[in-house]
């Protein structure tokens, strides 16, 4: 008797042990779905209440957002976002309004903005056949010029070669080169998409209520209700389905196009960031190498982090016009140039 007595003892702490374990358990689930019941249901009263901006055009199977802008009759730009932004056209917003002269054209990529959030494999060929197929829906003038921030050099690389006689001219925002170090660096594709599932809990719309700030752009160029915008915005598309596989991609289309240059005789102007110049060794060497067979293409450094559009958006635009109008009149006779304003 006093064998089993001991041995009920023993096992006494173990039960009460798993007991606890499943209270907390069953609260945790219980926590978790309520919160991810009530992120949806606010997410569906927000995007109720407030309007839409831009038009839906359909591509692939799916929605894509096309937000147009500037002068219809001004020179079609087609600007790219670049990774995981979720809202394009409020992310370019500054440069907009200094691009007025150019019939601006923002596609927001499947993932990004108010365009769907699900789409099929992000690899390079995917994206700009889609492009391609958003902007042949639009009464837009060719060729047009296109330009990219960021991972956007990927697409505007793989773009000017599949359609080259419907691109001008290329400009690069602090853009991405195809390089063997990002291909090394960048994650393989494929895996849980935890990010997405925090995001859908509930935790990025309780981080960006009490710490607003880490959804703005670092810029007084905005203004609030672009601000207002971005904030709400970060809470329905941060770490999304298409965002999620655009990332995971990024080693593989890195490697899709590795040894692929720009046409020679198509105009490619570069903006790179004096933070991205100092933080990366080969940032400066990589996009030289990358344009050393273009005859015509310039490299300008600008201060400033990643997102130059932000901060420098009236540079880059004075400097755009300059560069088109300078590339118009010939653009095989032009020598390469590298700027340092």
């Amino acid at each position: 008797m006093s064998s089993l007595t001991d041995h009920t003892k023993r096992r006494w702490p173990f039960r009460r042990t798993r007991k606890i374990v499943g209270v907390v358990a069953i609260t945790a689930l219980g926590i978790t779905l309520a919160s991810t019941a009530a992120n949806a249901f606010l997410e569906q009263q927000e995007r109720s209440s407030t309007a839409q901006y831009g038009e839906l055009v359909e591509v692939a199977g799916g929605s894509l957002n096309v937000v147009r802008a500037g002068t219809e009759r001004g020179q079609p730009l087609v600007l790219l976002s670049g990774l995981g932004t979720v809202a394009p056209a409020l992310d370019f917003a500054p440069l907009i309004r200094e691009l007025v002269a150019y019939d601006v054209i923002v596609v927001e990529g499947f993932g990004h903005g108010y365009s769907d959030l699900s789409a099929h494999d992000r690899t390079v060929e995917n994206i700009s056949t889609e492009l391609h197929e958003a902007l042949s829906t639009l009464d837009i003038g060719k060729p047009y010029v296109l330009a990219g921030h960021s991972i956007a050099g990927f697409y505007t690389l793989d773009y000017a070669n599949r359609y080259p006689g419907e691109v001008s001219a290329v400009i690069g925002i602090d853009p991405s080169v195809p390089t063997t170090q990002i291909e090394e660096q960048s994650a393989a594709g494929g895996g849980i998409n935890f990010i997405g599932i925090l995001s859908a809990i509930g935790l990025v719309r309780t981080v960006v209520t009490f710490n607003p700030g880490v959804a703005e752009p670092t810029s007084d160029d905005f203004t609030t209700t672009e601000l207002e915008r971005i904030r709400q915005m970060t809470i329905w598309n941060y770490g999304n389905a298409a965002a999620a596989d655009e990332n995971a991609h990024v080693a593989s289309n890195a490697a899709a196009l590795r040894g692929v240059t720009y046409p020679e005789n198509l105009p490619v102007l570069h903006f790179l960031a004096s933070d991205s110049v100092a933080t990366f060794p080969d940032w400066l060497e990589s996009h030289k190498n990358q344009l050393e067979n273009v005859n015509r293409h310039e490299i300008v450094e600008l201060k400033g982090q990643h997102n130059l559009h932000w901060t420098q958006s009236r540079a880059i635009a004075t400097k755009i016009t300059q560069f088109l109008q300078d590339s118009a009149p010939s653009q095989a006779s032009s020598t390469p140039l590298t700027a340092r304003p």
